[in-house]
């Protein structure tokens, strides 16, 4: 009993410990938050302070600025102000010059009106009067002198346009670059052997007349051997015939129901080769709008020649040159290729139609519906009728461009060819020539020399001798240029 009694005894002691513990920790908690609740607010208070001054700095710093900024726009105000005054005074005192200025015209009038009514009281003249008198002295005095102005001025113009003419001549014949080759239409075949001459002929020459009687050629197998010669102004039957026999010596088949056949198939071929060739021609001078029956015409001169020169390639290059001309002195480039174009279709039907090759080619084009500048051009591309606009001038200078080039005709061509041979005869009749060429139409010589004989010196004095001994012996139009070739070659062989 004692025993439990101690332990309750105990047991209130201890509890009555904790109790007074408890409360003295709390006691010493409260104390401690009082001192940082006192330490936050004092450590708050001096983040207010400091922020405060802080702001009132920023306050004092932005015054100073306001107040330099007022500044300077006082000094400005002042500025702009002092600047108005001096433009004001400068605008009275121009203000004041302009009236003085006007004063002034007036007194200047006024004097000038009273010297004006002294002279003409003096001269006895009006001022329209003596204007008259002045003109009619001047022109009196520089009359000669304008009239030999204006005969140097005419002089000059005409040398200009010479020379212009001749550029482009130069131009035109420059960029118009054709074969020089003359082409000849096929009149005569070639026999295979007698056998075949013998069934051409035919028994009792049946087969010879047939070919006769259908293409209506004139043929010729005893004049030359071994040759069947075609004889016929119309050159279009000509080449039916040539087409016809050669068509039967290919075939093997020759009697009189076969020749009408294969005539008439000749015929049709020769017909679409006619038409193609006008309309080849036309395309390729870049012209459209001629009529049909012009465009057969001109592809009938595919088989004509002219002194050995192609009609219808004549015509195509004429074309070419006379667009390059007419561009160059601003005439009609259209009409001026057309009418050159067609400026020989009159000599496709002058086995049929009597007269001159370009009367009838001009009254085709009438017939046809063509304008009145192309049939004029056509007309007078010959000197019989005097050319009136500029594009039948430049139809005239196409003409003589193509033509009268070198190798274009056999005229030509001969004269061509024996110079050509003369030059390199010249060249090569020096020592030490290996080799030499005439070439660019008989432009240039170019001479090739054994180098083992002619040195780089020897060279240049070769090619001064060429050239003298051709300016004395020779009679040429321009100039010919003498180019002396020197080279050395090493050859060896590897085996």
């Amino acid at each position: 009993m004692i025993e439990i009694l101690i332990a309750v005894i105990g047991l209130l002691a201890g509890a009555g410990g904790t109790v007074a513990y408890n409360k003295q920790q709390g006691a010493n908690g409260k104390i401690k938050a009082d001192k940082e609740i006192a330490h936050a607010k004092s450590k708050a208070s001096d983040i207010v302070l400091k922020a405060k001054d802080e702001a009132i700095e920023i306050d004092n710093e932005r015054r100073k600025e306001w107040k330099r900024t007022e500044n300077r726009l006082a000094d400005r105000e002042s500025n702009l102000d002092r600047k108005l005054d001096e433009l004001d005074k400068r605008s009275e005192k121009l203000r004041k010059q302009e009236d003085e200025t006007d004063e002034l015209k007036n007194e200047i009038r006024a004097i000038r009106t009273k010297q004006q009514e002294k002279l003409e009281k003096i001269a006895a003249l009006s001022k329209k009067d003596a204007a008259e008198k002045l003109m009619q002295m001047t022109e009196r005095d520089i009359k000669q002198d304008m009239v030999g102005l204006i005969n140097k001025l005419q002089n000059e113009a005409s040398q200009d346009a010479e020379e212009r003419a001749q550029t482009i001549l130069v131009t035109a014949m420059e960029r118009m670059s054709s074969e020089v080759t003359a082409e000849r239409t096929v009149t005569a075949l070639k026999l295979t052997d007698d056998e075949m001459k013998g069934r051409i002929i035919g028994k009792e020459g049946r087969n010879i007349q047939a070919l006769q009687r259908a293409t209506g050629v004139d043929i010729m197998v005893d004049d030359t051997p071994g040759m069947v010669v075609l004889s016929s102004f119309d050159p279009v039957r000509r080449q039916v015939a040539r087409l016809t026999i050669e068509m039967l010596m290919k075939d093997g088949r020759i009697h009189p129901g076969r020749i009408e056949e294969v005539v008439t198939k000749a015929q049709k071929q020769i017909d679409k080769e006619i038409d193609r060739a006008g309309e080849d021609a036309a395309r390729e001078v870049g012209v459209v709008g001629i009529p049909k029956e012009m465009l057969r015409l001109l592809g009938e001169l595919k088989f004509r020649t002219s002194y050995g020169q192609n009609v219808l390639l004549h015509s195509t290059e004429m074309a070419h040159v006379a667009g390059m001309i007419a561009t160059e002195i601003g005439a009609n480039v259209r009409v001026a290729k057309i009418a050159t174009l067609l400026h020989d279709v009159g000599k496709a039907v002058t086995h049929k139609i009597e007269g001159k090759h370009h009367h009838i080619g001009a009254e085709l084009a009438k017939k046809y519906g063509m304008s009145e500048d192309i049939v004029h051009a056509i007309e007078a591309h010959h000197d019989d009728v005097e050319a009136t606009t500029p594009e039948a001038l430049v139809v005239r200078v196409a003409d003589a461009a193509s033509a009268a080039r070198p190798g274009a005709r056999n005229i030509s061509a001969e004269n061509f060819s024996e110079r050509m041979r003369e030059l390199e005869n010249i060249a090569v009749s020096f020592d030490g020539i290996d080799k030499a060429y005439a070439i660019s139409a008989g432009r240039e010589v170019r001479v090739i020399v054994r180098p083992e004989k002619i040195d780089d010196l020897s060279g240049i004095k070769l090619a001064r001798d060429i050239a003298t001994k051709i300016e004395s012996t020779m009679q040429y139009p321009g100039t010919i240029k003498v180019n002396v070739i020197r080279e050395t070659r090493a050859i060896e062989f590897a085996k």
